[in-house]
């Protein structure tokens, strides 16, 4: 018999001893009826293997890779190469810049404010001094808030309205935890009462530690101007800051519970910084803030308040981010400094390689070189070594024209600190966007005089300006802040020296406001 098994299934034809499908065929057709009959079939079923039997089997394909086999990360491998079905989602935002450029982002449904900065942080190559902030802005009614460090970002989405055209920024924000810093800036002693428990009147660190750790908290209290409901009217109301929520007094300034009537809580509203001033609410000074309930219905819901001084202002905000969040404040704080030892509650300070109290004046110009103790020598030596310094980088740098060429270049121009024509107000907006620390400056042409400077710089929670006058002096141009005592050639050696110097500013230049770009 000849066996033939149909490929793809398990059949076979058995035919007749010495006869091919086509002969059988043939002879079946031969036959006078000219029926074709059916052939008979049957499945094949696999045998199976008994006791005793020797089957061939098909010998096994040795592993490439024994090492996986048994290694740990062998599961790791697998799962990337396949798709994960817990993964977490994903979704895209587009964070915005000062020169209003903008990055969009695929991020993780749970990732928070720091994340993201980390994030755009590594993309764009910044150097990470912890100060960097993802700031929400609401154009429209211009107003603004720094998203805290552990805030989910897509929960500040989602309570955004249809209506109101806000976006995402990156920035920079130094005052973001300087009330740990130097809380006596922050905690006026006119605002702050003691409940009757406490004896003797605390330190303003011990202030902080009750804010953060203690069942009694510190009252807040102070003037300020409130907006009534569906009007456009403001009323100066005597207000108390307390653990429940913000009140105010019907009568004066009396604290009694019959005369205190509940104004906002804080733990399903968001709180913001009026970024226009007077333009937009009507507002009585410049100095407004505000609580937005979440997934509200727009500005109808603003709970709008004005102080009468920055001050004033960043005193209530600071003890209402203190109350709302909490220790959480505390350990966002201190996440950048927990693997540094040393670190002592409240009196952390980021890490220097030079300490600023270190540097002394030295003079190498004679055979043994010397300390130079006396100021007023140290203070002409650095201004002489600056011009030299400026006029070798001058010879070395133009290979066209004489030194004098050089230096009235404007090479100012490309330096981070320096904007370009930008008004007072401008200025004062971007230096209360990176926070009022004392330091935080930026130079920018004088509007009032096209040839002079404007040096812009915080101090004391406040905005000062200092006019740059240029100099010329033997047909050499030159810069100064101080009537012509100080003289320098150009504004990176002005700018450069006041950062290691005081001199005639209320403080050093620490922090510039910069563009950044993404």
């Amino acid at each position: 018999f000849t066996i033939h098994c149909a490929p793809g299934c398990g059949w076979m034809w058995v035919l007749g001893p010495g006869r091919s499908p086509a002969s059988s065929r043939a002879a079946v057709l031969a036959q006078g009826d000219g029926s074709v009959p059916r052939p008979r079939s049957f499945p094949v079923s696999p045998r199976r293997k008994k006791k005793g039997d020797s089957i061939l089997e098909n010998p096994s394909i040795p592993n490439p890779f024994p090492e996986l086999c048994c290694s740990p990360f062998a599961s790791v491998l697998s799962a990337s190469l396949l798709p994960k079905a817990t993964s977490r989602k994903k979704q895209v935002i587009k964070v915005y810049s000062e020169d209003d450029t903008s990055r969009a982002l695929e991020v993780p449904s749970d990732i928070t404010a720091r994340d993201v900065c980390q994030l755009l942080i590594l993309k764009n190559h910044y150097v990470d001094d912890h100060s960097w902030t993802l700031f929400e802005q609401l154009t429209h009614t211009g107003l603004g808030r720094a998203i805290e460090d552990h805030e989910l970002v897509m929960e500040v989405q989602s309570n955004w309205v249809m209506e109101e055209e806000t976006k995402l920024y990156f920035r920079k924000n130094y005052a973001k935890y300087e009330f740990f810093k130097n809380p006596l800036s922050f905690f006026p002693d006119h605002m702050i009462s003691f409940p009757s428990e406490t004896n003797a009147a605390l330190s303003h660190s011990g202030i902080l530690q009750m804010f953060l750790s203690s069942s009694t908290y510190p009252e807040i209290h102070g003037y300020l101007h409130a907006k009534e409901q569906g009007k456009k009217s403001w009323k100066k109301l005597y207000f108390l800051l307390r653990r429940s929520g913000l009140y105010f007094s019907t009568k004066g300034t009396s604290k009694e519970p019959r005369h205190l009537q509940f104004f906002c809580e804080f733990s399903n509203s968001d709180m913001y910084m009026s970024l226009t001033g007077k333009k937009i609410s009507g507002a009585p000074t410049n100095y407004g803030f505000c609580f937005k309930p979440n997934k509200s219905g727009g500005t109808r819901d603003l709970k709008q308040l004005c102080a009468d001084d920055e001050q004033s202002r960043t005193c209530w905000m600071t003890a209402i981010r203190l109350l709302k969040y909490g220790m959480q404040l505390y350990q966002n704080y201190m996440q950048p400094y927990q693997g540094r030892s040393g670190c002592s509650p409240l009196n952390i300070t980021p890490m220097r390689s030079i300490s600023e109290n270190s540097l002394v004046a030295m003079d190498f110009s004679g055979h043994r070189s010397r300390i130079i103790e006396n100021p007023t020598e140290a203070l002409s030596v650095a201004v002489e070594e600056g011009l030299a310094w400026r006029r070798r980088g001058c010879l070395r740098l133009n290979s066209h024209g004489s030194p004098i060429a050089m230096s009235n270049m404007a090479i100012h121009r490309s330096q981070s600190w320096f904007h370009h024509k930008i008004s007072r107000e401008e200025a004062q907006r971007l230096i209360l966007q990176h926070g009022l620390v004392d330091g935080v400056f930026l130079v920018r042409d004088s509007q009032s005089n096209p040839k002079t400077f404007v040096l812009s710089l915080s101090h004391g929670l406040k905005i000062k300006h200092f006019q740059i006058v240029p100099l010329e002096d033997d047909g050499k141009l030159f810069y100064t802040l101080d009537d012509g005592h100080t003289r320098f050639t150009d504004l990176i050696q002005l700018v450069e020296f006041y950062q290691l110097n005081k001199g005639v500013l209320p403080c050093k230049l620490k922090h510039y406001c910069a563009r950044i770009a993404l």
